[in-house]
């Protein structure tokens, strides 16, 4: 009897399995998007094609302009619905209400900076073409909510989550000002330079200037920019709280998926309220080459933005096309004709070319962002202290809504210079005493009269260099190098974007908080876009980025001292001279570079602490090292190795000297090899104490084989830098949820390190022998000028936001080897083919 019983709920169970199966397969096939017949879609004066090709980028040709931003707006909805609405969350600061208090820091941190009202303001300046542009864009975004053809992605149902609604309240699903928002975001990833000046500020308290500059040292080959004893400057004023250190911050009580809708749990978004500010390690590569310099004798073009890796894809890829039109106040619009990487949320190609002209984009990374000192009165706190005296803060109240908690009222202050950050960013309280002095932020990419939007879409009206470079003068923040080149020959590189000019009498030249009080630290104005760094690459041939100094020698105007090391710029260098022509192929070789120079330098330091290190596995690791080059190849075991040993090494020279707590608030924004780099050299007795600097190398890799030893196994020979270095496409937020990751996240093993063109950045002060890859490019083009058609393309996830979708991830595997899809205007046929209709 009890076999029939157990027998009957076996076959129930199969049959319920069976039965929530089928109803799964139902759901995910009711979640892919049209993307053959016929469509509907409300606002839409005539038809508009939309067709994929076989490298599944989508061409989108319209009518008129508006039909055009109206169909893209429709298209982002279609394919990356959670991407939009996740991002509008992120700017306007709303994501607790429906992920709890994992994320309160970050919508802290968005509410103080008040991305909404700025980008209010900002839309508002806007000419005519360009805020009809946006609105075109959202009305489409908004059609397709209208009458969903399709049901929404997993995320809506698991977090509970409608389109548009916020605060309880249902709203646009996009706004045009979002756009613009979302404009500051990306500046506020790639424009971050608060948090080095907060270093500073924090690890000044116990370190004196020069030790400071050591840690913290200027670019290769130049002075601080700074002369001032910062040290004593501080301590001068009283700013730092007594006995007071930073504490690392807690990570977020991890969830069962009983709890995922009320509590996921999101260490991006700590990281991302952690990181603000901050850009070291970050970065980018382009380079163009002159006809002289390539086989076709027309220019080649190449581009590899770093961004941070997530899953839906950051990019779109696209061809947009419409004729010439007008702006409802007459102004014209000329033929937009554009193919390459849109951005969902805006309605234009930012990286890519039009018929006759390409261009791509690394970031100049110059210092956009001044923290101020306010000192608050000692009798009323409601007043801060100015050149003219005491003046009240601007104050605010926002109402931040928490699942699961109460709403939380967040007062927030501004001053003369801007936002108050203090009010948002915890740290600021573990370092200053906040009763005396607070620190707001002065930002140019806040500024009302930023048209970085603007400068977008007259890029992909463009044609030539000169018309590219005219376009880019509307560009505002964060400033970046542009390379471009078109069909004619010509070439250029070109600096675009808003620069301060400081005060002659700015002694502190924004590389550490400033007395607010000091007429003397407010800037000046702003340098002219001629003063900006260009050049037209005659000389070489060729010209390349890689967020290096782009000044030359005797350049006037003060830009920062924040450079990335030039290691990336070097190699782009050595690979480009290494042959007198170029062509598609060697340019995707020098994109696929993973020789590091970085690691070559410190190389020689490691090969001795083999020899001296007492550990079972040094002699095996010696023998590893002896042909090891600096390659840093996914399928070597030497390069993780040094990550390891080079990992310990920083600790091991910096922490005791900065304090555990001071160590762990720092160490991860930045890695500290440019320090590591300058004490082995100087053979620095006070950092390497109480070893000696090879004492410390060898402790160090001792440390690292242990580490690798019971991670890895006890067979160096077996380890591989891939599998440690694993490029981690997360999820956003459900890449933080362990049961739910391996299917929403997206991973690939992967060479390169930081300093390598193919670049792999990791997070050394995550801890436990972690190196995933995290941080690396973006996309790959290449663009051919000789043959448009023959440019191509690469990024490293998939075009479809939908988990369910076989288009999620399927460029992983080809990003990773190097490879690229083709990205052509013109295809014979056509994978699939949508009309979208004029409807009701």
């Amino acid at each position: 009897m009890w076999g029939r019983v157990l027998g009957g709920g076996a076959a129930a169970l199969t049959g319920i399995m069976l039965l929530a199966g089928a109803a799964l397969a139902g759901y995910a096939i009711r979640t892919q998007a049209q993307l053959d017949g016929r469509l509907s879609v409300h606002g839409l004066s005539q038809p508009v094609q939309v067709r994929r090709d076989a490298a599944d980028v989508t061409h989108v040709a319209a009518q008129s302009p508006q039909d055009l931003w109206h169909a893209v707006g429709y298209v982002h909805a279609q394919e990356r619905g959670w991407q939009l609405e996740f991002n509008r969350r992120v700017m306007h600061g709303t994501l607790s209400e429906v992920l709890g208090p994992a994320t309160l820091e970050t919508d802290k941190l968005m509410r103080a900076l008040d991305i909404r009202g700025a980008a209010r303001r900002q839309y508002a300046g806007l000419p005519a073409q360009a805020r009809e542009a946006l609105q075109a864009y959202s009305a489409g975004i908004a059609a397709f909510h209208m009458r969903r053809p399709q049901a929404l992605t997993p995320e809506f149902l698991l977090l509970g989550v409608e389109p548009g609604h916020e605060g309880g309240q249902p709203g646009p699903a996009w706004s045009p000002e979002d756009s613009v928002g979302w404009a500051l975001m990306m500046a506020l990833d790639l424009g971050g330079n608060w948090g080095n000046e907060f270093a500073r500020l924090s690890l000044l308290q116990g370190l004196s200037t020069e030790r400071l500059w050591q840690l913290m040292p200027p670019y290769p080959g130049e002075p601080p920019a700074s002369g001032t004893d910062l040290a004593a400057l501080y301590h001068g004023l009283g700013v730092y709280a007594q006995d007071a250190a930073p504490q690392a911050a807690a990570p977020a009580d991890a969830p069962g998926l009983a709890g995922l809708t009320g509590h996921a749990r999101s260490e991006w978004a700590q990281a991302l309220a952690w990181q603000a500010g901050s850009n070291d390690g970050k970065g980018s590569n382009n380079w163009v080459v002159a006809g002289t310099r390539s086989a076709s004798g027309k220019p080649l073009l190449a581009n590899d933005p770093h961004l941070g890796l997530s899953v839906p894809a950051i990019w779109y890829y696209a061809h947009l096309q419409a004729p010439a039109g007008q702006a409802g106040d007459g102004t014209p619009i000329a033929a937009i004709d554009a193919i390459g990487a849109t951005l969902p949320g805006m309605p234009f190609v930012v990286l890519g070319r039009t018929a006759r002209v390409a261009w791509g984009f690394t970031n100049t990374n110059p210092d956009v962002q001044d923290l101020y000192l306010e000192q608050i009165h000692a009798q009323d706190p409601a007043l801060y202290r100015t050149p003219d005296g005491w003046a009240p803060f601007a104050l605010r109240e926002e109402t931040i809504r928490i699942k699961g908690r109460p709403d939380l009222k967040l007062q927030l202050r501004a001053t003369r210079h801007g936002p108050v950050l203090s009010d948002a960013q915890a740290s600021h309280g573990e370092v200053l005493d906040l009763s005396k002095h607070v620190l707001a932020l002065r930002w140019t990419a806040l500024d009302d009269d930023n048209q970085t939007v603007l400068a977008g879409l007259l890029a992909n009206q463009a044609q030539s260099v000169a018309e590219l470079q005219q376009a880019f003068r509307h560009y505002h923040a964060p400033m970046q190098s542009i390379v471009m080149a078109d069909a004619d020959g010509a070439i250029a590189f070109k600096a675009a974007g808003r620069v301060p000019v400081r005060h002659p009498g700015n002694d502190l030249r924004g590389v550490a908080p400033a007395p607010g009080w000091e007429a003397r630290y407010d800037w000046q104005g702003w340098l002219m876009p001629e003063q900006a760094p260009q050049e037209d690459g005659g000389a070489r041939g060729w010209v390349a980025t890689a967020n290096q100094r782009v000044t030359a020698p005797g350049y006037p105007h003060f830009l920062t001292q924040d450079w990335a090391l030039p290691y990336r710029y070097e190699r782009i260098g050595q690979l480009l001279e290494a042959r007198a022509l170029h062509d598609m192929g060697s340019m995707a070789a020098i994109q696929n570079d993973v020789t590091s120079l970085a690691t070559q330098r410190l190389l020689p330091a490691l090969r001795a602490a083999s020899a001296q290190a007492d550990h079972p596995l040094a002699a095996q690791v010696a023998q590893l090292l002896q042909d090891f080059d600096g390659r840093m190849a996914a399928d070597q075991a030497a390069p993780l190795v040094f990550a390891a040993w080079a990992d310990e090494l920083a600790r091991g020279l910096i922490e005791p000297r900065i304090g555990r707590a001071r160590f762990a608030a720092t160490y991860g924004k930045r890695d500290f090899r440019a320090a590591v780099e300058g004490i082995l050299a100087r053979g620095d007795a006070w950092w390497c104490a109480p070893h000696g600097c090879a004492g410390q190398s060898a402790l160090a890799l001792e440390r690292a084989l242990d580490h690798l030893q019971a991670a890895h196994g006890a067979q160096p020979a077996r380890w591989r830098w891939g599998r440690a270095h694993m490029a981690e496409s997360r999820h956003r937020p459900l890449g933080s949820v362990p049961a739910l990751a391996r299917f929403f996240s997206v991973q690939v093993p992967s060479a390169g390190d930081g300093y390598t063109v193919n670049v792999g950045q990791y997070n050394a002060g995550e801890g436990g022998g972690g190196f995933a890859n995290r941080h690396a490019a973006s996309l790959r083009a290449l663009f051919d000028l000789a043959d448009p058609e023959n440019s191509r393309f690469i990024f490293q996830t998939g075009q479809s936001g939908n988990v369910f979708s076989p288009r999620y991830a399927d460029m992983r595997d080809a990003w990773a080897r190097g490879e690229y899809r083709p990205l052509r205007r013109e295809w014979g046929r056509w994978e699939h083919e949508l009309v979208l209709e004029p409807g009701s």
